[in-house]
C-alpha cells in the first residue's frame, strides 16, 4: 500500500489551507499575473533583460568525474547554467495573511527544488540559483500564497510590519516599498530592499477580509479562526511538547 503523506494535523480551515500549500499535488489558485520583467524589477538583483551572472561554468563544461548521484539528481536550470545564488524574502502580517514564515518554508521544501530557506519570526527568505528564483518568486506572488496588502516582498527593514494594519488595510512598511493607489491597485515603487524603481510594478488589488479568513494559514482568535477551535491540532501540539519535555527520561508511549 502506497504511503500518503498527511502534511499536517487539524480539522479547521486553517489546517486544511496549510496542507494545501504543502501538497505539491494541489494546484494553488492563480489570482494575478505579474510579468517576468516586473518580477526582476521587484527582486532587484539585476536589470531586466540582462544576462544571468554566473558563479561557475555550465555543468556540461566542467568535465566532472563520473558520479552515480548525477544520474539520480537532475540539476535545475539555474544550476545547469552556473547561475549565482540570490534570494527573495517575504513578510506576512498576523492578520489572516495567506501564509506565514514557517509555513512558507514547509511549502517551498515540498514544491521547489535546490532551495535554501531561512525562517524568522516575522519574515522568510529563500535562496537559490537566480533563474530558478525568478520562477519561484513569480509563483509565490501570483498564487493564493500572496496578498498585496498583508504580504510584502522585503529584503531589509521588516520590523513592525505585523503589529497592526493601516486604515486602508495595508501593512506598515518603514521604507514604503508599495502603495495603495486611488484605483485600488497595490504598486511597488521600490524593490525589495528599498531602492526606488524607474516605474511602478502593479501586483493587483488586496483580497477582502472574507477571502483572507477563508484562505489564511494563521490561527487568530480575534479576526480569524482561533487555535482552540481545532482540538486535533491542540492534541498534536500537546503531544509534541510533552515528548520534548520528557525526552531525557526516554518516554515510552503505549
Amino acid at each position: 500500500m502506497a504511503y500518503t503523506p498527511q502534511y499536517g494535523p487539524g480539522t479547521s480551515i486553517v489546517a486544511q489551507n496549510r496542507r494545501n500549500q504543502m501538497n505539491p499535488e494541489y494546484d494553488l489558485q492563480k489570482l494575478r499575473s505579474v510579468t517576468d520583467e516586473d518580477v526582476v524589477l521587484v527582486l532587484g538583483h539585476r536589470a531586466p533583460g540582462a544576462a544571468y551572472p554566473t558563479a561557475h561554468p555550465p555543468l556540461a563544461e566542467q568535465q566532472e568525474p563520473a558520479d552515480p548521484m548525477r544520474k539520480l539528481v537532475k540539476p535545475t536550470e539555474g544550476a545547469k547554467a552556473g547561475d549565482r545564488v540570490r534570494y527573495v524574502q517575504f513578510a506576512d502580517s498576523m492578520f489572516n495573511a495567506p501564509s506565514q514564515p514557517y509555513q512558507r518554508t514547509y511549502a517551498e521544501m515540498y514544491r521547489f527544488r535546490a532551495i535554501d530557506p531561512g525562517t524568522l519570526s516575522g519574515r522568510q527568505i529563500v535562496e537559490c540559483r537566480e533563474r530558478d528564483l525568478d520562477q519561484y518568486a513569480k509563483f509565490l506572488i501570483e498564487t493564493e500564497m500572496f496578498d498585496p496588502a498583508t504580504v510584502g516582498l522585503r529584503g531589509a527593514t521588516v520590523h513592525g510590519h505585523s503589529l497592526r494594519l493601516a486604515e486602508d488595510g495595508m501593512m506598515f512598511d518603514a521604507l514604503q516599498r508599495c502603495v495603495l493607489g486611488d484605483d485600488g491597485i497595490v504598486k511597488y515603487v521600490k524593490d525589495q530592499v528599498g531602492v526606488p524603481l524607474d516605474r511602478p510594478v502593479e501586483v493587483g488589488k488586496p483580497m477582502d477580509e472574507a477571502w483572507l479568513k477563508e484562505h489564511t494559514t494563521m490561527f487568530h482568535s480575534l479576526v480569524g479562526t482561533g487555535f482552540r477551535e481545532d482540538e486535533e491540532y491542540i492534541e498534536y501540539i500537546q503531544r509534541i511538547h510533552t515528548l520534548r519535555t520528557k525526552y531525557g527520561f526516554m518516554p515510552k508511549e503505549e
